[in-house]
């Protein structure tokens, strides 16, 4: 997978993982039982969205048309990309 795939797979995560921010954090107003537990996958949720942030740095310095050789990483990105912050 090219550099530039990776990017693209890298924006639609991000997107996903803004959206299940949001939803966690209107969430954490429902109920004061279950506020600590929304609070804490929302700040949990921020963290994969920093990593990321830092991802999209190391990636945006190398050549677009370059291979991408990390297969974990893309196998993450995958996952989230396919996250559903509606479903959780």
């Amino acid at each position: 997978m090219k550099v530039r795939e990776v990017l693209e797979l890298l924006d639609q995560a991000e997107a996903n993982v803004k959206m299940a921010i949001v939803a966690y954090q209107t969430r954490i107003f429902e109920s004061p039982y279950t506020s600590w537990e929304f609070t804490q996958k929302s700040l949990e949720l921020q963290d994969i969205l920093d990593e990321l942030k830092t991802l999209r740095k190391k990636l945006e310095s190398m050549d677009p048309e370059e291979e991408f050789k990390g297969e974990e990483v893309i196998k993450a990105l995958v996952k989230l990309k396919n996250l559903r912050s509606h479903a959780l």
